[in-house]
C-alpha cells in the first residue's frame, strides 16, 4: 500500500494541520502562549475548540483571556472521579517569589499611573529582593546569582521581556503569575518576615550589649 500523503511520519494518524500540531504542542511545552506571537495566537483562536478537544482528552484546561492576550493550560482537578495528573510545573522558590512580588507591584503601580508597558532595571529588583534575603540565604553574591537565575526563568517563561542588558519589561502575564488576592497574602508573609528579622536584630544587638 502507498503511504498516506497526509502523513508526517511513517505511522502518523494524526488529524490535525501541521500548523495546528506546532500550537498544540507550544501551548503544552510553554507556561505561556502570548499574543506577541501573531501567527501562533491567530491559528489558536482560529481552532481553539479543536485545541480544547484535545486538550480536555489529556484533562486540561485551555484559558485565552483575551485582555491580556495571553493563553495559557490548567490542571483539571475534580472531587468527584479521579483525574491523572498530567501538569507538574516546578513551583516557584523563594528568591523566584521576593522577584515576582516585585515587579508584580511595579506593574501595578505602574499601570495605575497610565504606563502601558511598565520597565524595571536589575539594580532596583536586586536592592528589593536583597532587602529580604538573610545570611541564610548565602553570601551576596550567590544572593545575587540567585535573583539572575529567577530572572532568566521569568525572561523563559514571558513574564518578564529583557529588552536591553539588565533592563526589562513587565508583561502583563504577571497579573496571572500572581494575582491580587495572591500578592496581597504574600505582602503580609514579606511584612511579618520583616519584623520578625528585625526583632531578631534587635535581641542580638541588646544581647551584644551586655
Amino acid at each position: 500500500m502507498e503511504d498516506d500523503p497526509d502523513e508526517l511520519f511513517p505511522g502518523d494518524r494524526g488529524t490535525l494541520d501541521p500548523e495546528v500540531r506546532r500550537v498544540l504542542v507550544h501551548v503544552l511545552q510553554r507556561r505561556f502562549l502570548s499574543a506577541d506571537s501573531r501567527a501562533e495566537w491567530a491559528l489558536l483562536l482560529e481552532h481553539q475548540q479543536l485545541i480544547e478537544s484535545r486538550m480536555h482528552d489529556m484533562y486540561l484546561r485551555l484559558v485565552v483571556d483575551l485582555g491580556r492576550g495571553v493563553a495559557y493550560k490548567q490542571q483539571v482537578r475534580s472531587d468527584e472521579f479521579e483525574v491523572p495528573i498530567l501538569l507538574k510545573d516546578a513551583p516557584y522558590n523563594r528568591t523566584e517569589t521576593l522577584v515576582l512580588v516585585h515587579l508584580r507591584t511595579v506593574f501595578q503601580r505602574e499601570s495605575a499611573a497610565g504606563e502601558p508597558a511598565p520597565r524595571i532595571d536589575i539594580e532596583d529588583i536586586e536592592q528589593t529582593v536583597l532587602s529580604y534575603l538573610t545570611d541564610a540565604d548565602g553570601s551576596t553574591a550567590r544572593q545575587q546569582k540567585a535573583i539572575r537565575a529567577a530572572l532568566d526563568r521569568l525572561d523563559r517563561e514571558g513574564v518578564i521581556d529583557e529588552e536591553t542588558l539588565g533592563r526589562y519589561r513587565i508583561s502583563p502575564l504577571v497579573e496571572v503569575v500572581l494575582s491580587a488576592e495572591k500578592l496581597a497574602e504574600l505582602r503580609a508573609w514579606l511584612r511579618e518576615q520583616a519584623a520578625q528579622q528585625a526583632s531578631r536584630a534587635e535581641k542580638a544587638q541588646k544581647e551584644a550589649a551586655l
